[in-house]
């Protein structure tokens, strides 16, 4: 992924490629199925507490990594509101990343920040059947772009995201809600 200056060495480019992918983790909210969390509770009516797991992320080169996640939620408001942090560690560094995802209509939005790397961005999506789909955008300068599916049953969640990049081709982790 292009969006460091082209005048960062490849190894510290990785390092930061690796990183904005575990970023994208966080705009997964991972929302229950629309059918699985009464309306007047808000989608994420299941979120509430700690989540971990573990996953890979895989380059275009053909290499992957593994990857070490662990995420907080917190649900505000009457529910359509999620406030989340979600670390995470691979071989080529620690991610930190604070999020906040928005629920009307069955749509989403929100905004998240990378503190170690200071990497911004905002996501849109919608509710679907399984979960919900949303794409991702870095801001100010960054080319950060990817989709993202998230599918919840019971207390397992999987995360796919896929990265519009000359680097990375995906990430998929598994949490669990602890």
């Amino acid at each position: 992924m292009s969006f460091i200056l082209t005048t960062i060495r490849r190894s510290a480019g990785r390092v930061l490629l690796a990183a904005a992918a575990m970023a994208l983790l966080a705009m997964a909210p991972a929302i229950p199925t629309v059918q699985a969390a009464p309306q007047s509770v808000g989608p994420f009516a299941n979120l509430d507490g700690w989540w971990g797991g573990i996953g890979r992320l895989r380059f275009k080169d053909g290499k992957t990594e593994d990857v070490k996640c662990r995420a907080t939620y917190f649900i505000e408001g009457e529910g359509n509101e999620l406030k989340q942090t979600i670390r995470c560690a691979s071989a080529s560094g620690k991610i930190e990343v604070k999020s906040t995802v928005r629920h009307a209509a069955g749509k989403l939005s929100g905004e998240w920040h990378e503190a170690m790397y200071n990497i911004n961005g905002v996501l849109a999506g919608d509710v679907t059947e399984r979960g919900y789909r949303v794409s991702v955008e870095g801001k100010e300068g960054s080319t950060l772009s990817a989709n993202m599916e998230i599918i919840v049953k019971d207390k397992r969640q999987m995360v796919e995201i896929q990265f519009f990049s000359e680097t990375l081709i995906g990430l998929t982790l598994m949490l669990n809600k602890g």
